[in-house]
């Protein structure tokens, strides 16, 4: 169909579109942005310069034309519409979970969603989700479409954007300049109000994210640990060595019976004798930094993502020193650290009892275990990625049965949902994974045929509505303890700390300690009696609690 066929109202409608030039459509976008998709932002801003009103209009000067600077790079017939139709829907997808749940869209956020799967993220889809773009992005992108783009000749259609990138630039510069020193320490000291401006923070996040993916497509993963042997406790006429490792999800101290919350979550563990460290910090905030950083040699003030693919991780050396090792993932994938391992993924099984929504309860777990127990005939340790508390659904993370708290939220919108309903839905899911924890550690009890141990720790904590935070992702920088402040328990069996040498007792006084995932590496090899010059001692929770070489028989 052309003009000409069209009948006369839409012919005359068509032909009378608005027209403007592609730096003024450039211009009336990033007004619509800024009054729009940035609410947050003007909240940290509004903060940030409370009582300095002038120095505040010179920020959003300077950040307003450093928007218009980067616009102006795409401010060429044919490409200005596409550009400025994305950073529309884009900041109107971004702006809503920043503004909602106080998500920032940072690098590592953008890790974590890349990693994730269609099953998990479809759980951020919600109707109220929808709504806010078709009405922020999508229909103002349809209407920037519709506008007309005034034909220049080609000097100008040339010249103009290189020229409005050089006078932004040097307006933003001059805006700066005229309050540097109270500028550059709003840029030290409050990393949230640029981390929160829509949507280019999180297009420099993704740029950022495709640099360090890219630089790392084809490296080579170092081998460490290759000195790793088992030490004596080791020795003939014992039994096999079964150790789980319980990778938990979204796990927060807070909200942990056992360290001292309001409310008893975790009643099954305090009938275990456990040893729960109440003073953990996380390596991230994200399963995608946290889950690779907690089992690598790495601390996190060292940490990176270009270390964790080119290096092995604690599993391996536990591997090169004779461990038979393996990774059963509940969750979004092991992120690379059962690249070299036995594998099983449980996330798609079905069963009618713990995966009748699509995804699987961590009650997944306990009867494969069951008769994988019955199997082992070699010292193994076994790694449990846990679904846990993952949210925003968090009644689907638990049984019926386990809706102990009243009335838990039961949608993934948090807006119709009270704080209470939220907090409530989300402790039963530590109910339900203390259950887990609890049925892992009786099964354990009850082989008599190995030497057995467990050690639960989570990747992270979750923002539960504090501060306008929820879910979690925060930078590190800014995370509230919520998100950074993980449990993690312990549970021996008798024959396993007589064959360790493990002073129980001498365990239990660390449990106040400030530990941290960094700990995880190094405690794990010490826990094991594995040798190497990888481990630090320093880092050991273990090192200055063995008793001796006590082979168990029973």
């Amino acid at each position: 169909m052309t003009l000409t066929t069209l009948p006369d109202s839409l012919r005359n409608t068509w032909a009378k579109r608005p027209e403007t030039t592609p730096l003024g459509l450039s211009l009336v976008t990033a007004i619509f942005v800024f009054a729009v998709h940035n609410a947050t932002f003007w909240r940290i801003g509004s903060d940030v310069f409370d009582g300095h009103g002038l120095s505040f209009a010179g920020f959003i000067a300077a950040v307003f034309c450093l928007a218009i600077a980067v616009q102006s790079v795409f401010s060429f017939p044919y490409v200005v519409k596409p550009f400025l139709a994305f950073v529309l829907i884009l900041g109107a997808v971004t702006s809503y979970y920043m503004d909602r749940l106080g998500v920032i869209i940072d690098r590592d956020m953008i890790q974590n969603v890349m990693v994730t799967t269609i099953t998990e993220s479809k759980h951020l889809i919600t109707l109220g989700f929808v709504t806010h773009v078709v009405l922020t992005g999508i229909l103002p992108a349809l209407a920037l479409l519709f506008v007309r783009i005034k034909r220049q000749g080609l000097l100008r259609t040339i010249a103009t954007p290189v020229l409005s990138l050089v006078l932004m630039l040097a307006l933003t510069a001059g805006f700066l300049m005229a309050d540097l020193k109270s500028y550059a320490a709003v840029f030290r000291e409050r990393k949230d109000l640029m981390s929160s401006f829509q949507p280019f923070a999180p297009m420099v996040g993704a740029i950022r994210y495709v640099r360090m993916v890219s630089g790392t497509a084809h490296v080579e993963v170092q081998p460490i640990g290759g000195d790793a042997h088992r030490g004596p406790s080791y020795g003939a006429g014992r039994k096999p060595m079964l150790t789980i490792v319980v990778a938990g999800e979204t796990a927060r101290s807070q909200n942990f019976g056992l360290n001292g919350y309001v409310r008893d979550t975790t009643p099954m563990l305090a009938q275990r004798d456990v040893i729960s460290f109440d003073n953990v910090s996380s390596c991230g905030t994200a399963t995608a930094v946290s889950l690779p950083c907690m089992f690598s040699m790495f601390t996190r003030e060292d940490y990176s993502y270009e270390k964790a693919v080119s290096h092995q991780n604690v599993l391996d050396v536990l591997g090169h020193a004779g461990l038979h090792v393996a990774w059963w993932d509940n969750n979004t994938g092991d992120k690379g650290l059962a690249n070299r391992l036995e594998s099983r993924s449980f996330t798609n099984v079905e069963d009618a009892e713990f995966c009748a929504a699509g995804e699987c309860m961590d009650g997944i777990f306990m009867q494969a275990l069951k008769d994988y127990a019955e199997t082992i005939t070699e010292d193994t340790v076994l790694v449990l990625h846990q679904i846990g508390s993952h949210g925003p659904t968090y009644y689907l993370r638990y049984p019926e049965a386990f809706e102990r708290f009243k009335p838990a939220c039961r949608t993934a919108e948090f807006k119709e949902c009270s704080t209470a309903e939220i907090t409530n839905a989300y402790d039963n899911t530590i109910a339900y994974t203390d259950d887990i924890l609890a049925h892992t550690i009786d099964l354990l009890a009850a082989e008599s045929n190995l030497t057995t141990a467990l050690l639960y720790v989570s990747d992270h904590g979750e923002s539960l509505g504090e501060s306008g935070l929820y879910l979690h992702g925060s930078p590190y920088f800014m995370a509230p303890a919520y998100q950074t402040t993980v449990p993690m328990v312990l549970w021996m069996s008798e024959g396993f700390k007589a064959q360790f040498g493990l002073d129980e007792t001498c365990v239990s006084q660390q449990a106040g300690n400030a530990l941290s995932h960094d700990n995880l590496f190094h405690s794990l090899l010490g826990m094991l009696d594995i040798s190497t010059d990888v481990r630090d001692p320093a880092l050991d929770i273990f090192a200055a609690c063995r008793t001796g070489l006590k082979v168990a028989q029973k």
